[in-house]
């Protein structure tokens, strides 16, 4: 019996060490099983923002591919580059609009000022000093406002000047978003400009602070796509022009008429006393025409070369029709955006 007794006190010991075990392997009440969160999984488990853009499934909120031939190294530069020029956040009225179906509406008295105006229709100007600020205007003529010979004073400020593409004249394009015919300079200042085929017109004026954006192509009258400019001028200018910190794109391919963004050219006589500095430009044949052979006066300085539509900026490049030789004429201090210098080709 002893023996016996001795066995059962075994087994007995046995039994209370496996429940014992049993019971430590049991959830502990420490919330784990409640739902309490877990230490993160190590850092080379988790994904980076990159891979997750990455993996997100097609039809997702995850940011548009890059467009073919981007350089994603480039592209941080590039828009460093073009930071600051005008856009349509600092451009255009300031205030609320009234709308006014003027129609084609001529202005003959001098002094008039037009605030606050929503326009359908353009503006005649037949008058001196007149304002036109914190206003849209929405065009189907040649025009969006025009400066007629022997005045003087006109200014443009803080507005929106644009188009009903095919509702125009000529053959239903609108020509001129700006055009001076006057006798002086005018101001066109911190204006939103767009789809006029030449947006701002003149050989003397002080153009600063604009945004001059999607041109639209158009055959004119004649059946050939009309030539589109952001800035034309037609040379044997009195004055001078001065075309300052401006946005100035022609997105227009160069087989439907893409001329520049800035285009000085000597169709009635040589180019002289202008200023382009510190501007952005882009499109076109070429981004700009310097004025060629006779050419005096012109500074280009400061500017910048966008690619964002051709890689040399315009289709065929940058500039030409530089007159390095001209009396006044200065090259100075223009680049790409990708930060290397512009060289200009002779005129010839």
């Amino acid at each position: 019996m002893t023996r016996l007794r001795q066995l059962l006190a075994v087994l007995t010991l046995l039994l209370c060490a496996a429940c014992a075990s049993g019971a430590d392997a049991a959830p502990s009440d420490d919330g784990a099983s409640r739902g309490t969160a877990q230490p993160p999984p190590p850092a080379s488990q988790v994904p980076s923002p990159r891979e997750a853009r990455s993996a997100s499934p097609a039809g997702s909120s995850s940011g548009s591919p890059a467009p073919r031939g981007a350089s994603p190294r480039g592209a941080a530069p590039a828009a460093q580059a073009e930071a600051g020029f005008p856009d349509a956040r600092s451009t255009g009225p300031r205030i609320p609009l009234q709308p006014h179906s003027t129609g084609n509406m001529s202005v003959k008295t001098d002094g008039t000022v037009i605030r606050g105006w929503d326009i359908t229709g353009s503006l005649d100007v037949y008058a001196d000093d007149v304002t036109i600020i914190d206003s849209r205007i929405t065009s189907t003529n040649w025009w969006g406002v025009n400066l007629r010979p022997g005045h003087s004073g006109l200014r443009i400020l803080h507005s929106t000047i644009t188009a009903v593409p095919g509702k125009g004249p000529d053959n239903g394009g609108v020509d001129y978003a700006v055009s001076n015919m006057g006798v002086s300079p005018i101001e066109v200042g911190w204006c939103d400009v767009s789809v006029f085929g030449n947006a701002l017109s003149m050989g003397q004026g002080n153009l600063h602070d604009n945004y001059v954006h999607d041109l639209v192509p158009f055959r004119n009258a004649g059946g050939e796509w009309q030539h589109t400019d952001a800035v034309i001028s037609g040379g044997s200018n009195q004055g001078s022009l001065v075309i300052r910190h401006n946005t100035l794109l022609n997105s227009v391919p160069v087989d439907q008429g893409a001329s520049a963004a800035v285009g000085l050219f000597a169709d009635t006589g040589p180019v002289s006393n202008t200023v382009i500095d510190g501007n952005l430009l882009a499109g076109g044949a070429y981004a700009l025409y310097g004025g060629g052979e006779g050419a005096t006066g012109i500074q280009v300085t400061n500017n910048v070369f966008s690619t964002r539509y051709h890689r040399n900026s315009g289709h065929y490049g940058a500039v030409t029709a530089w007159n390095a030789g001209g009396a006044g004429n200065v090259w100075r201090g223009n680049r790409f955006t990708h930060g290397h210098s512009v060289a200009p080709e002779p005129a010839g």
